[in-house]
């Protein structure tokens, strides 16, 4: 149990460090609305990890090998259904916020990005369990392209409504860099991994100033 709870603790890292500072920018997220929210992330790793047995390469609905099958583990067995089960779970928290609330405000890139986090922290102790090391590894790898694709799908659940096309597109865009980010990390090299450290990077920033305008807004 001890083990278990540093392993969990380690994986809780970005997270602690977002709840930090949405608290030291005195954005209006409760803390109550910040739990609900990395709960939520937390959750939607169990159907990603169904979707995932139902997708197995070459036993499951694709059949493919070589390169193909590469690409289709990584954009489709792994970045498809993680991003598909976290806008699932967005998608009922967010219409539960509506219909709970007479006027909901529903910050959707910070809820994003904190259910990012959340499942983030589940897989990171699922992953750190066989190994502590990559627990820490994946907290500042893995954790930052989780919350930065977790904010682009918050966006899509928002925008579908109004703005189907965009919505589509923002969700697509979470695909994409969670499946680009894998993919180079898979190429032999020295190269792919600085292009996905760069990538991460990037989206991460673009999390962050999404969060910045939505709060101020």
């Amino acid at each position: 149990m001890g083990a278990l709870f540093i392993l969990v603790l380690i994986s809780s890292i970005p997270a602690i460090a977002a709840f930090l500072w949405f608290r030291f920018a005195r954005y209006p997220f409760s803390f109550l609305m910040f739990s609900i929210a990395l709960l939520a992330g937390a959750a939607s790793f169990f159907p990603a990890l169904l979707l995932q047995n139902l997708i197995r390469t070459e036993i499951g609905f694709f059949g493919l090998s070589g390169k193909w099958g590469l690409f289709t583990e990584i954009f489709i067995q792994v970045a498809l259904t993680e991003e598909l089960s976290r806008f699932l779970v967005l998608l009922i928290l967010f219409a539960v916020i509506s219909r709970s609330a007479a006027k909901p405000v529903i910050m959707a890139n910070a809820a994003g990005f904190i259910a990012g986090f959340g499942f983030a922290i589940l897989e990171s102790a699922v992953y750190g369990a066989s190994s502590p090391g990559i627990a820490l590894l994946r907290a500042f790898t893995a954790a930052p392209i989780h919350g930065a694709c977790g904010s682009r799908v918050g966006s899509s659940v928002l925008l579908l409504r109004e703005h189907p096309v965009r919505g589509i597109f923002r969700f697509l865009s979470a695909v994409a860099v969670h499946g680009a980010y894998n993919f180079l990390l898979n190429i032999p090299g020295r190269f792919p991994p600085i292009a996905a450290i760069f990538i991460s990077v990037s989206v991460l920033v673009s999390a962050i100033q999404a969060i910045r305008t939505e709060m101020k807004a």
